[in-house]
C-alpha cells in the first residue's frame, strides 16, 4: 500500500473538504519529466520521473472531461496576481467561476525526446499548451544525455514552438546550483536563456530550478531570485510541492509532481490541493 496516497485519499482529502475556508485562487502546476514506458525499478514511487504514454494521454482526457484549462505559465501569474477574492469573506471553498472552467499549468522538466513523441500528439490533439524546460548543454546531442535518456533537438522546439509549445530554461548543464560559486550559478542562469533566446527566436520568460529546491537556505534563495529577476525572466517554478496561490511569488512557484503511479483518483485529489500536506514532510526533511 502507497501510504501517501491513502492519506491522501482517506484523510487529508476529507479534512481539506470539511474545513476549507477562502484561500484566494490556487492553480495546479503539474510537473512532468519523461513520457515513457521506462521503469525504475527500486525507486519509490513519489520519486519516479516516468509518466507511460497510455497513463499520459488518460491523464489529458481527464483534464478534458472534468472542466480543466489548461493555461500557460503566463497566463497563470497573470491570473494569480489579478485574483482579488481572498478579501471576500466566506466560508464556502473557493470556487473560481472567470473563467468558467479550473485553470491547469503543464510543465516538463528535462527536455526530453519523448515529449516530442508521445505528448506533443495528445496535447496537440487537445488544443493544450505546456511549457518544457530545457538544459541546453543536452539539446541537439546525440547519444543518451540525463538519465541516459535523449533529448530534443532545435528543430523539434522550433516546430513544436510554431504550434504553441512555450519553452523555457532550466540551466545550461543541470547542476545542483548550491554547490556552484556565484559567477557559474549566473553562467548557468544566463547563458541557457541566451541559447534557448538565439535558437528559437523567442523571449524566454520562465525558469525552472533543477534538483530539490533548498527552500530551507533563505540567503541563496535571495540570491537566485534576484539574478532571475535581473536576468530577464518574469516567473519561475520550484520543486516545492503544492498549487500555486495569490500570496506565492511568482519567481518560486509551487508545482504538483505527476508520473506513472497517479491513477484518476490520485490524479484528481492532486488537481483539487489535497496532495498539500506531502510539503510539510519535504520541508522538514529538508531542515534535518
Amino acid at each position: 500500500m502507497r501510504v501517501d496516497r491513502f492519506l491522501t485519499l482517506y484523510f487529508f482529502g476529507p479534512l481539506i473538504r470539511a474545513t476549507q475556508r477562502n484561500m484566494g485562487l490556487r492553480i495546479p502546476v503539474l510537473m512532468y519529466h519523461s513520457i515513457s514506458d521506462t521503469r525504475e525499478n527500486g525507486v519509490h514511487p513519489y520519486y519516479q520521473i516516468n509518466t507511460a504514454p497510455k497513463i499520459f494521454e488518460e491523464q489529458m482526457l481527464f483534464l478534458c472531461e472534468n472542466d480543466y484549462s489548461v493555461i500557460s505559465l503566463s497566463e497563470a501569474v497573470d491570473l494569480l496576481s489579478h485574483d482579488n477574492s481572498i478579501t471576500k469573506p466566506t466560508t464556502q471553498p473557493f470556487n473560481h467561476t472567470t473563467p468558467q472552467r479550473k485553470p491547469v499549468v503543464l510543465t516538463f522538466d528535462d527536455g526530453y525526446r519523448d515529449f516530442y513523441t508521445y505528448a506533443f500528439p495528445v496535447l496537440k490533439k487537445h488544443g493544450f499548451t505546456a511549457t518544457v524546460f530545457l538544459p541546453t548543454a543536452f539539446i541537439d546531442k546525440t547519444g543518451p544525455g540525463l538519465k541516459g535518456k535523449e533529448h530534443l533537438s532545435w528543430s523539434e522546439i522550433r516546430e513544436m514552438q510554431a504550434e504553441g509549445i512555450t519553452f523555457g530554461s532550466h540551466t545550461v548543464n543541470h547542476f545542483q546550483l548550491t554547490k556552484l560559486s556565484k559567477n557559474e550559478i549566473k553562467h548557468e542562469v544566463t547563458m541557457s536563456k541566451e541559447i534557448i533566446e538565439a535558437m528559437t527566436g523567442n523571449l524566454v520568460e520562465s525558469f525552472s530550478y533543477p534538483y530539490a529546491f533548498p527552500e530551507n537556505n533563505k540567503g541563496f534563495i535571495l540570491d537566485l531570485k534576484t539574478l532571475i529577476e535581473a536576468t530577464g525572466y518574469l516567473n519561475g517554478v520550484t520543486t516545492i510541492l503544492g498549487t500555486a496561490g495569490i500570496l506565492d511569488d511568482k519567481f518560486l512557484l509551487k508545482r504538483i509532481p505527476v508520473n506513472s503511479f497517479d491513477d484518476s483518483y490520485f490524479f484528481e485529489a492532486k488537481l483539487k490541493g489535497h496532495y498539500n500536506w506531502i510539503h510539510g514532510i519535504q520541508l522538514l526533511k529538508k531542515f534535518l
